[in-house]
């Protein structure tokens, strides 16, 4: 984990945020205290989903069956990523 101060992060934010892109958390102190952290944001997947309805997380499929898969894709993102992203 990287600390920086808040004025340092305020100049370089684009590379705070591309930092924590790549899986970097930034703890941001200001006077000597901890003020923020900058973590990469959670990435959901078709395991997230399948995890949310055999937990229960998810209400049982009913009339709204078609509108309750749409919501259930807008959890999942792509698992594989882009393979020519590090190229």
């Amino acid at each position: 984990m990287t600390t920086m101060t808040a004025a340092e992060a305020s100049r370089n934010f684009s590379a705070v945020l591309d930092r924590a892109e790549h899986g970097e958390t930034i703890t941001i102190v200001r006077h000597g205290r901890t003020v923020a952290t900058v973590a990469p944001a959670p990435r959901r997947t078709g395991r997230d989903v399948r995890l949310a309805l055999e937990n229960g997380d998810v209400p049982p499929f009913d009339d709204d069956y078609e509108s309750d898969i749409a919501g259930a894709l807008a959890l999942v993102s792509d698992e594989t990523g882009d393979p020519w992203a590090e190229a």
